[in-house]
Order: structure tokens, then C-alpha cells, then sequence
């Protein structure tokens, strides 16, 4: 049966128009939407691995100040109270006219005594205590690469959960025009088929299609309540509505636009070859501090103590005081140098720089390892952006061509030179063209924060140049 020229019941053109607006301009943007400049702040305060960062970078300005009191003087005061006591035993001999008799006197003698001391020491040469302070300031340096390294991990998580979440509006926004499209179809297919002027085969074919947009509305809406989960996991929030990019979208040009001038910020100023640059360092200073077991140590000490004696007493078994003695209070000052010069430790000394040589060319290798890695990285992202950017403008000519093809099928259809299944393709093609061109610019958007992340130039002012561009 060949499908009649007629189409007494076209699909209107104005409201499929209007649910492709609706799927692209993601209407449920309202009032109470926020920017991702809001919910950034909301992540710097509830992001568990931020501040498990921040916390980590805090704690490594104490133990630098610890490293640092090697070279400070160092004071303690201490006070002891003794008690001694001992045990004497006299004997006499005595005669009378029974015979002789011997007797012994048992006596407990007691002493008292209390003594302060206060001593102080300055180093004045340690050659070990100085490699350690160095280390620690290293250390220092390298907990604020690490945060600074957390805070850029941060900024690119929640921009990908944020877009993450428009894309999968977007694919659910497109699903359900789609729907709505094909529903339409399929109840036009089923009156030209009731009149006799169609197939069964157009009813089916958008039966089909129609079944199929039902199943992806399900799996559109069910990843959408995911990324939304994702999003509100980390900014602590429920009931997070993300704005999406203002219409039209105009994404900016990438600047600087040559891949060596972002090579040049990434050797400046990444995070992983900074981090690396210091543990070099740490590891250089480690043999410094190997070699400083030959060397002497000189420090500078002082004291001063005051005995205050509590006196002595006698007493014989029955409790009876035969003397009761207290001396004066004496006290006694010294200060000097202490030089300790090592002779010889077994060959430690030796052996331990050995190990801390090869742990430095271990030290030299992963810097140069980072370099590469940055500069591969560097590279990836770069030419990734550029391609996306490329990919964008070819989406959006393949939309406009895409209406025209759809435009074009439907005035076929019309006339009857195209069947139901050709207006189901078209408006099929232009709905994918559309969600593939919103995932490219989230993509383009995502690829220039991850491009300043390997670099080390992400900061929170990118994270505003991004809010510009979303819709207020």
C-alpha cells in the first residue's frame, strides 16, 4: 500500500520549537539556582579532602618552628628534696659483780636536704641542626605546593560534578522533547491510519520509537538524580539547582594561544614539579646532614645550683634527741664550652651518605619524571581544548543543518514524499546533535580549568571567569 500525498494532521511546527527551547535553555533555572562561584565557597568549608589539606599545610608550620628551636637556647629548672636515713650500732662493756655483761645501742641517723638547679645551653656550631632547620623549611614549602595543589583539585571536582549535572539536565531536557515529538507522530500515524491514508507500518515504527524515548527518559532521569548527589556530596547542600550557561553561548578564545607559552607557565609554576623541585632540595640537605657526622659540635652551657641542707638528727632506740646539727646553705655557678669531635662510628657515618647520594639521584629522577609528565600533560590538554573548541563549531553548524534536514523531511512528509519514519530520524538527529553540542562546550569549559591545572595557574579568579558565563 503506497502512503498517501496528504497530511491532514501535521505535527505543529511551533511546539516542537518550543520543546527544543526548553531542552536547550534548561528552564528549571529560577531564582534560587546558584553559580558555581556560591557553591565553590560552600565546598572550600565542607570538602572533607580540602580541609584535611588546609589542616595538613597549618600542622607544617609548627613542626617547622620545631626544626627552628634547635638553634634557640634551650633553659630547665629542676628541684630534688631528699631524705637519708641510716642505721648505727654502738656497743659498751660494762662489769659488775654478778660478771660482765655486753650491751648495744641501736641509733637512727636522719639526713634533710634540698637542692635547685638551673641550667641553660646555647649551640653554637652544629652543622646536622642547621641541614635539619633547612629541611623543615623545605617542608614548609612543600605542605603549601600541597594545599595550593588541593585547592586547584578542588576547583576542577566541582566544576565536573557541577556541569556534570547540566549535561545530564540536558540529556533529560532532550529525551523529553524527543518524547513529546514522537508522541505527536505517533498519534498523527494512527489517525492517517484510521482514515486509510497510512500503513501500520508508520504507527509501529513511532510505537517503537516512542517506547525507546520512554526507556531513556528513565535512564536520563535516574543518572540526573545521581550527578545531583555527587554535586550536593560535596558542597554539603541539598535541593543544589546549578545554573546553566547564558543562550547564546559564546565560549572565550584560549589565551595564551601557543602551546610553548603554556609549557613556560607549567616549568614556572605546576605544583607537581614544584613539590618535586623541594624534595631535591630535602634530599640534597639529607647529605649535608650525613656529612655533618664528621664534624665537631661546639655548645655553650651554664648552671647554677643551691643546696639547702634540712640538717641531721640522733636518736637512740627509746626516742631520746641526743643532737640536732644544721649546716648552712651552699651554692655553686659554672658555664662552658662543650666540643664533642667524632672519631669513629663503625663506618656509619660513611655508609649513611652513600644512602642519602643515591637517595638524592632518586630525588633528581622524579623531578626530571614530573617535568616530562607536566609537559606531555601539558600538551594533552592543550591540543584537547583546541580540538574541543574545533568540535564545537562543527556541532553547531551540523544543528542548523540538522533544523534544515528536519524542516525539509517534514515539508516531505507533507506532500508525501516522505514517510513517518523519515520525520522520527530527523527530529532524532537533531536532538542528539544538540545534547552532543551542550556536552562539547561543558567539555571546552572543563579542558581549559584542567589546562590551568597542570600548568599550576588555576585560582579562584577562573572560577569567576567560568560564573560569568552561566545565565543569572
Amino acid at each position: 500500500m503506497t502512503p498517501s500525498r496528504h497530511f491532514p494532521h501535521p505535527a505543529p511546527r511551533r511546539a516542537l520549537s518550543v520543546a527544543i527551547a526548553m531542552g536547550l535553555l534548561g528552564l528549571s533555572a529560577g531564582a534560587s539556582a546558584q553559580s558555581l562561584s556560591e557553591l565553590y565557597e560552600a565546598a572550600r568549608n565542607y570538602d572533607a579532602t580540602y580541609l584535611g589539606a588546609r589542616a595538613q599545610a597549618e600542622s607544617a608550620v609548627y613542626r617547622a618552628e620545631q626544626a627552628k628551636a634547635l638553634n634557640r637556647p634551650a633553659a630547665s629548672l629542676t628541684a630534688t628534696a631528699n631524705v637519708v636515713k641510716a642505721d648505727a650500732q654502738s656497743t659498751t662493756t660494762t662489769t659488775n659483780p654478778q660478771g660482765t655483761t655486753v650491751s648495744s645501742t641501736d641509733t637512727d641517723v636522719g639526713t634533710r636536704e634540698t637542692k635547685v638547679a638551673l641550667q641553660a645551653q646555647q649551640s653554637l656550631y652544629n652543622p646536622a641542626n642547621a641541614a635539619t632547620i633547612a629541611q623543615a623549611e623545605r617542608a614548609l614549602a612543600v605542605s603549601q605546593a600541597q594545599l595550593k595543589a588541593a585547592e586547584q583539585d578542588l576547583i576542577v571536582r566541582l566544576s565536573q560534578a557541577y556541569f556534570d549535572v547540566l549535561a545530564a539536565k540536558d540529556v533529560l531536557s532532550t529525551v523529553q522533547a524527543s518524547k513529546k515529538a514522537i508522541s505527536e507522530q505517533l498519534a498523527s500515524a494512527k489517525r492517517n491510519f484510521e482514515v486509510g491514508t497510512a500503513t501500520i507500518t508508520d504507527t509501529r515504527e513511532a510505537q517503537a520509537k516512542f517506547d525507546l524515548a520512554t526507556a531513556q527518559e528513565l535512564a536520563a532521569d535516574n543518572d540526573l538524580r545521581v550527578k545531583l548527589l555527587a554535586l550536593e556530596q560535596q558542597v554539603g547542600k541539598t535541593g543544589v539547582n546549578p545554573r546553566p550557561l547564558a543562550a547564546p553561548v559564546v565560549l572565550p578564545p584560549l589565551q595564551p594561544s601557543l602551546v610553548d607559552e603554556w609549557l613556560s607557565r607549567a616549568e614556572d609554576n605546576s605544583t607537581a614539579v614544584a613539590q618535586s623541585r623541594l624534595s631535591l632540595d630535602v634530599a640534597k640537605l639529607e647529605t649535608e646532614k650525613a656529612r655533618a657526622g664528621h664534624l665537631p659540635t661546639l655548645s655553650l652551657g651554664a648552671s647554677y645550683s643551691r643546696t639547702y641542707p634540712g640538717g641531721s638528727t640522733d636518736s637512740t632506740t627509746n626516742g631520746t634527741v641526743f643532737s640536732n646539727s644544721r649546716a648552712g646553705n651552699s651554692g655553686s655557678a659554672a658555664i662552658g664550652l662543650t666540643l664533642n669531635v667524632p672519631l669513629f662510628s663503625g663506618h656509619s657515618v660513611q655508609n649513611r651518605i652513600k644512602e642519602t647520594l643515591s637517595l638524592e639521584d632518586k630525588a633528581r629522577n622524579d623531578l626530571e619524571g614530573a617535568r616530562r609528565a607536566i609537559a606531555q600533560g601539558t600538551r594533552s590538554a592543550f591540543y584537547g581544548v583546541q580540538s574541543g573548541q574545533a568540535q564545537v563549531k562543527a556541532l553547531e553548524a551540523a544543528e542548523s543543518s540538522s533544523k534544515l534536514a528536519l524542516e525539509a523531511t517534514q515539508l516531505g512528509y507533507k506532500v508525501g514524499v516522505r514517510v513517518n519514519l523519515d520525520v522520527l530520524n530527523a527530529q532524532t538527529q537533531l536532538y542528539q546533535t544538540q545534547r552532543d553540542l551542550a556536552r562539547a562546550r561543558y567539555d571546552v569549559v572543563m579542558g581549559s580549568l584542567k589546562l590551568r591545572q597542570v600548568t599550576g595557574t588555576l585560582t579562584a579568579g577562573d572560577v569567576e571567569a567560568i560564573n560569568a558565563l552561566l545565565a543569572r
